[in-house]
C-alpha cells in the first residue's frame, strides 16, 4: 500500500529570476545574462560566472540595498550566475542586474520588461544607484545587441542618451526601477542635479606665435596629414607654445570619431558629467616622469586605457622627451605605427584605439642653453642626451624641426597667422584626403598603408627619384620612404594638387631630415 506524502511535506519549487547587464573587456563589450536561482536549502548567497573580487563583494551590497528598499531578501539558498561563463567579469555595475533578478525570482517585480532590458549601476547599501565608468560603451553595445531600454545612474544618463536608437531612462534607486517595471514610474533622462558644464575652454591662438614660421608650417602639415613631428630647440623658444596651440587648427571630431572618443574617456572614467560629449580632438600632456603603464594603460585584472589612448584622433605632447626613460618611449612604436595599444594582463590583452598624433619636444642637450655657443655639453654627451629616441622610433617621425631663437625684431614687429585660418586649409586638405581614402577607410594620409602606397597609388619613376636615391645611399629605410610619401601626398591637399610631384616627394624628405636630432 503506498502512501502518498503529505502536502506539506512537498519540497517548495525553486524559482528563477532574468536580468541583463554588460560585461566590458578592455574596449571590447559584451550582453551578460544574469540569472538568479532561489530554492531550498541552508541560507546562503553566492555569486558565479568568473566574476572578481569586487563582484563577490557585491554580494553585502546587493543584500542590504534589497531590505532597505522595503524589499525581502530570500531566507533560502540564493544562486547567482553571470552568463556567459567564460568571459570574466569585473566591476560593481552589475549590481543592479542581480538584484532585479533576485526580486524577479521572488515575484517582487514584475518580470515583463526585462527580457528587452539593460540594467547598469553600483548599488548603495540604502539602495541608491552609484555611477560606473564605461556606461557609453555598455549602451552601445546593448543597442547593438538588440535590447530595447537601458537602466542607468541618473548621473550617468547623460552620456547614455548620446546613443541613438535605444530609450535610456535614469534612476536615483532600486524603488525607482522596481516601481518602473511594474508600470507605477517614469525614469527620468535628464538629471536635475548635475553640474552645469563648465565654460569651454578655448584653445590658445597660433595668432600669439611669432617669429617661428618654419616651426608654424610643419605643424600645419602635421595637421593637415595626421603626421608626428620632433620640435628641438632651447629652453623658452616656444616648442609648448606652438604643440598646445595645435589642437586649435585641427577639425573637430565627426560623429563617429566623437562617440569613439567619449566611449574610450567613459571607460576611463574622466567625462564631464554635465557635458559630456568630446567632440574636440583631446590634447593629453603627460609628465615626463610618467611611465609605460600610464602612457600606455595598465591596472589589476585587464588595463584600463593609458594616455595613448585618452589623446585617440587627437594629440598627445611628450616635452621634455629627452628625460623620458628609454624603454617609456620605445614602448610608443607599436602604437605609433599599428594606430591600437596592445597591453597583456592577468585576464587577456587589452586592446585600445590609440590613433594619435605624437608630438615630441626636447632641448639639444642637458645643459639647455639659450644659445648654442654657451653650451657647456660635450659632444658625446649631447649625443647621449638625444639618444634615447632611438632609430626605430624617430623612423616613425615623419617631420622634424629644429627651432631657433627669433630675432628681437620678429618679437616686437611680427604678427602670426590665426589659428582658424590654419583651420581653414587644414580642413579642405583633410576633406580632399578623405575623399580619396573614403573606399578604403583611411581618415588622414598617415593612415594610408605602404602597400597601398607602392601599388594601388604608385607614383611614376621620375616623382619618386628622391626616394630612390635616398635608399641607395642608405639614408632612407622602406619604414622612411613609405612616410615619406605619405607626407608628399599631404604636401599636396595643402597645395590643392591631385597627385604629388617631385618637387613634393622632395620637400617630404626634406622635412624628415630637417633639424636633426643626432
Amino acid at each position: 500500500m503506498s502512501v502518498s506524502p503529505s502536502e506539506d511535506l512537498v519540497p517548495a519549487r525553486s524559482s528563477l529570476g532574468r536580468a541583463h547587464s554588460v560585461g566590458l573587456n578592455a574596449f571590447e563589450a559584451n550582453p551578460v545574462e544574469v540569472q538568479a536561482n532561489v530554492g531550498q536549502g541552508l541560507p546562503s548567497f553566492s555569486v558565479g560566472g568568473n566574476v572578481d573580487a569586487s563582484l563577490r563583494e557585491g554580494r553585502d551590497r546587493i543584500r542590504a540595498a534589497i531590505s532597505n528598499s522595503g524589499f525581502t531578501f530570500p531566507d533560502m539558498k540564493v544562486t547567482v550566475n553571470l552568463s556567459p561563463a567564460t568571459m570574466p567579469k569585473r566591476g560593481s555595475a552589475h549590481d543592479l542586474a542581480i538584484a532585479v533578478a533576485i526580486l524577479a525570482a521572488r515575484e517582487q517585480v514584475s518580470p515583463v520588461k526585462l527580457s528587452s532590458t539593460v540594467m547598469l549601476g553600483e548599488l548603495a547599501l540604502d539602495g541608491g544607484i552609484r555611477p560606473v565608468a564605461g556606461v557609453l560603451p555598455a549602451v552601445i553595445e546593448a543597442r547593438n545587441a538588440g535590447f530595447a531600454r537601458a537602466v542607468v545612474p541618473l548621473a550617468t544618463v547623460a552620456e547614455a542618451s548620446l546613443v541613438s536608437g535605444i530609450e535610456v531612462g535614469g534612476a536615483r534607486t532600486l524603488g525607482e526601477v522596481a516601481r518602473w517595471l511594474g508600470g507605477s514610474f517614469v525614469l527620468d533622462t535628464v538629471d536635475e542635479n548635475a553640474v552645469p558644464p563648465s565654460a569651454v575652454a578655448t584653445v590658445a591662438d597660433m595668432v600669439d606665435v611669432v617669429g617661428q614660421a618654419q616651426a608654424r608650417h610643419a605643424l600645419e602639415i602635421a595637421a593637415a596629414g595626421g603626421h608626428h613631428v620632433l620640435m628641438t630647440g632651447p629652453p623658452g623658444i616656444g616648442k609648448t607654445m606652438l604643440a598646445r596651440r595645435l589642437p586649435g587648427i585641427l577639425p573637430p571630431l565627426d560623429d563617429e570619431e566623437s562617440l569613439q572618443v567619449t566611449a574610450i574617456h567613459s571607460i576611463a572614467g574622466v567625462l564631464s558629467p554635465g557635458s559630456p560629449l568630446v567632440s574636440a580632438p583631446p590634447f593629453i600632456d603627460p609628465h615626463h616622469t610618467t611611465t609605460i603603464t600610464a602612457l600606455l594603460g595598465g591596472g589589476t585584472g585587464m588595463a584600463r586605457p593609458g594616455a595613448v589612448s585618452l589623446a585617440h584622433r587627437g594629440v598627445l605632447f611628450l616635452d621634455e622627451c629627452a628625460e623620458m626613460g628609454a624603454k617609456v618611449l620605445d614602448s610608443l612604436r607599436q602604437p605609433v605605427e599599428e594606430g591600437v595599444v596592445k597591453v597583456p594582463r592577468r585576464d587577456g590583452v587589452a586592446v585600445y584605439p590609440a590613433r594619435f598624433q605624437l608630438i615630441l619636444a626636447a632641448n639639444p642637450c642637458p645643459c639647455a642653453p639659450t644659445r648654442d655657443v654657451q653650451c657647456i655639453c660635450s659632444a658625446v654627451v649631447r649625443r647621449r642626451y638625444l639618444g634615447k629616441l632611438s632609430g626605430p622610433l624617430m623612423d616613425r617621425v615623419d617631420i622634424r624641426v629644429r627651432m631657433d631663437p627669433p630675432g628681437n625684431v620678429a618679437l616686437a614687429t611680427e604678427t602670426g597667422e590665426s589659428s582658424a585660418d590654419i583651420r581653414a586649409r587644414v580642413t579642405a586638405a583633410r576633406g580632399a584626403a578623405v575623399e580619396r581614402w573614403r573606399q578604403f577607410g583611411w581618415r588622414t594620409n598617415a593612415e594610408v598603408p605602404g602597400p597601398a602606397l607602392r601599388r594601388r597609388f604608385r607614383l611614376p619613376p621620375k616623382v619618386v627619384r628622391p626616394v630612390d636615391l635616398s635608399l641607395r645611399e642608405g639614408r632612407l629605410t622602406a619604414r622612411g620612404a613609405d612616410r615619406a610619401l605619405r607626407l608628399a601626398w599631404t604636401l599636396t591637399d595643402l597645395a590643392g594638387g591631385a597627385v604629388p610631384t617631385e618637387n613634393e616627394v622632395a620637400q617630404a624628405l626634406l622635412y624628415r631630415d630637417r633639424g636633426s636630432y643626432r
